[in-house]
């Protein structure tokens, strides 16, 4: 049994993962939901309503809280990850928006997104099942170490679904719309067997072994190469260390990060062409991590040694990077006007309505922390002209609520009013419970 502090939404996301695990998207979805009450930029809360939304058939859904995460987050790779599986659900359960068609009829009303991609769902695993005849063909059993390497992770679950597929009460039962749980069954346990036939036509495991030995051999002895070898070291690290991170696993990030960090900075500009920039890369991701384990104030070390070097070697991206990650550490602990200054130098660095958007959201909402309703006011306008330019409901939503709450504080009360109802509508076109209930 999990202990749920009140107001900890480390313990809600905490028992909402339970929950998933458990197949009560129900409950899974109240704490996500719930989580995020207090704090709407709460990655953790948003990555795990997506993650519940996703696995309730929620597509569409789903896609908007990735797309929230990501643009919160951008350096998790687990919302970029998230964006696409969802994307490639929506199309895989209505097809591609090229072979839609839509017609203008008068009587014409509004269905719900989310209804249309379940049933869509359901039509596509019919059809997936419909023919009587179609059963597991009895394949060459594999060696379950060779085939534990080819799935990896997904090895598990295969043996999981051929446990179940044993049990033949529980494969004549049928699910609430009428699918046999035989018939889903199958269909993952097919899934799985061509992913690893797949893997092993692409390259098998002698010749994945193989072909590591002789890398490290290459690496050995072939020194005029080593900048090429150094480059794909690089890369691969780097890679991991998102990994870790987006993987909730930030002090092994970190760890990896720093040993990165050392090596590089022992070897040559010959070995490392961009070694200053990617100096920096290493702080930013070290400041990430250090960010996720609480350490603000290491954090906030870090990313201004990623602004150093960015500026050092002229990098208006990384500057733009460095001052994002700067604002949103001295805001976490409280330091709200240093995340202004740190966060309205960044203003004519952003490239898009949608960055602007936020970026004024932002500093508005620290000028309202620090009771200054009219600045507050006044970037929540700019954030909402900025969202209604990008086509972003959510971000207009919470632009809308925040000039509503400046509204109230400088005694404006019938246009907090006038403006809480324009949020209140905006909730609604996007389902947001909490948002909701909240503004009423």
């Amino acid at each position: 049994a999990l202990k749920l502090r009140e107001g900890d939404k480390y313990c809600l996301v905490a028992r909402s993962k339970c929950y998933l695990k458990l197949g009560d998207t129900e409950n899974s979805l109240k704490d996500a939901e719930a989580s995020l009450q207090n704090d709407k930029t709460f990655s953790k809360g948003l990555y795990q309503k997506a993650e519940t939304l996703y696995t309730m058939g929620d597509f569409e859904f789903a896609l908007v809280f990735y797309h929230r995460g990501y643009r919160l987050r951008p350096e998790l790779q687990k919302f970029r990850l998230g964006i696409e599986k969802s994307q490639e659900a929506i199309i895989n359960s209505v097809g591609s928006p090229s072979s839609v068609k839509l017609e203008n009829k008068e009587d014409l009303c509004f269905i719900s997104r989310q209804a249309e991609s379940r049933k869509a769902n359901q039509k596509l695993q019919f059809k997936l099942t419909k023919d009587p005849k179609w059963t597991r063909k009895q394949k060459p059993v594999k060696n379950p170490k060779t085939e534990r390497q080819l799935l990896g992770e997904l090895y598990a679950d295969k043996a999981y679904l051929e446990k179940l597929f044993k049990d033949k009460d529980l494969m004549e039962s049928s699910t609430r719309q009428g699918i046999k749980v035989a018939d889903l069954v199958l269909n993952g346990i097919s899934y799985l067997e061509t992913r690893s036939e797949f893997w092993q036509q692409q390259k098998p495991i002698y010749a994945r072994v193989r072909e590591r030995k002789l890398r490290q051999q290459r690496w050995i002895r072939d020194k005029k190469r080593k900048p090429a070898e150094a480059a794909r070291y690089i890369e691969k690290t780097m890679e991991d260390i998102d990994l870790l991170l987006s993987g909730d696993s930030p002090e092994e990030s970190w760890k990896k990060a720093e040993h990165l960090l050392k090596t590089i900075q022992k070897w040559s500009d010959d070995e490392v062409p961009n070694k200053n920039e990617l100096i920096g890369h290493l702080h930013n991701r070290i400041g990430n991590a250090q960010s996720e384990m609480g350490q603000m104030e290491a954090a906030l070390q870090s990313h201004k040694m990623d602004l150093e070097y960015a500026r050092q070697n002229e990098l208006p991206d990384a500057v733009s990077r460095a001052l994002d990650n700067i604002g949103r550490v001295y805001a976490r602990i409280g330091k709200f006007q240093q995340a202004i200054d740190a966060w309205e130098e960044k203003i004519p660095m952003a490239k898009s309505s949608l960055e602007k958007s936020w970026l004024f959201h932002e500093i508005g909402r620290c000028y309202f922390e620090l009771n200054k309703a009219e600045a507050a006011r006044n970037y929540g306008q700019k954030s909402l002209q900025a969202a209604e330019e990008a086509g972003d409901v959510e971000w207009q939503l919470d632009a809308t609520v925040l000039v509503a709450q400046a509204q109230v504080k400088l005694k404006a009360y019938w246009s907090a009013i006038l403006s809480f109802e324009k949020a209140l509508e905006k909730a609604r076109l996007i389902h947001d419970r909490a948002a909701q209930k909240a503004i009423i």
